[in-house]
């Protein structure tokens, strides 16, 4: 079992970061964060590697769309860049992987969907091991909302994954959709080499493309993020997120760490 490194997902503080690079960066390094995920990396790698660096943060996982198409999953109007672009800036950030971060609700309603987009993921796999970089995947709640044959659709999806291919799986967002995330752990195994650890009440339940509203700091919710991380035997990264908080952001941030660090993670 590896002891998963913490970092964050930089998305979590996307106005700080677009108001002050530097002073954000500076802040979650004093938090205890040597670690953070970028997103949106592709058009801006050498301005994020410095800046990286002058505040002695790496980035071993990325957020990029590799198995969407050219039709950008969340702005039409901004082109999706084609694998290479992607693997070229990643490899410039020094990321070992990176995660496709969302695959439309109606490519998860049947095996035929469903494979398109494995070997969309697949054929990305092979391109990036060119650049030393690995390809997975990570959920929201419309891989859990249905079921085909007893399974969620997650689950049919990592096994016709390509071995090196693996998950990220969002704690938050797999029991959003109702799934029991210790026991999905155990069935899904060493597929899952990430974690986003994000709580929530679940009161209402986010919908589908709505920002949810219910997010908490890590242990505050009901989401069992204590016993999925026991569960997650070949996650090598505990990562803090919020979509949305109402609250302060950085006191947030300070109690996701706090939070994972008592369980002997750093």
């Amino acid at each position: 079992m590896t002891t998963p490194a913490i970092s964050i997902q930089l998305w979590t503080v996307r106005d700080e970061l677009t108001a002050d690079l530097d002073g954000t960066l500076a802040k979650l390094s004093a938090i205890g964060f040597a670690n953070v995920e970028a997103f949106g990396f592709v058009s801006r790698a050498d301005e994020l590697a410095a800046a990286f660096a002058r505040h002695g943060v790496s980035s071993p996982t990325g957020h990029a769309s590799l198995a969407s198409g050219t039709e950008n999953p969340f702005d039409s109007s901004i082109a999706v860049p084609t694998p290479d672009e992607v693997f070229a800036a990643a490899q410039k950030l020094g990321m070992t992987t990176v995660f496709d971060p969302f695959v439309a609700p109606d490519r998860w309603e049947s095996v035929e969907e469903i494979t398109k987009t494995v070997e969309a993921l697949n054929s990305a796999a092979v391109i990036g091991a060119g650049y030393g970089i690995s390809v997975g995947y990570h959920n929201h709640n419309q891989e859990f909302l249905t079921e085909i044959e007893g399974r969620y659709p997650l689950e049919i999806f990592a096994e016709l994954l390509d071995p090196g291919v693996s998950l990220e799986l969002d704690l938050y967002w797999a029991s959003a959709g109702g799934a029991d995330v210790v026991a999905l752990l155990e069935r899904l195994g060493d597929k899952v080499t990430a974690l986003h650890v994000k709580d929530g009440t679940l009161e209402p339940l986010p919908s589908l493309g709505a920002i949810p509203t219910d997010q908490v700091p890590a242990g505050e919710g009901v989401v069992a993020l204590a016993d999925a991380l026991d569960a997650a035997h070949s996650a090598q990264y505990a990562i803090v997120e919020f979509d949305h908080y109402p609250g302060d952001i950085w006191q947030g941030v300070r109690t996701g760490y706090e939070f994972l660090a008592a369980r002997g993670l750093a």
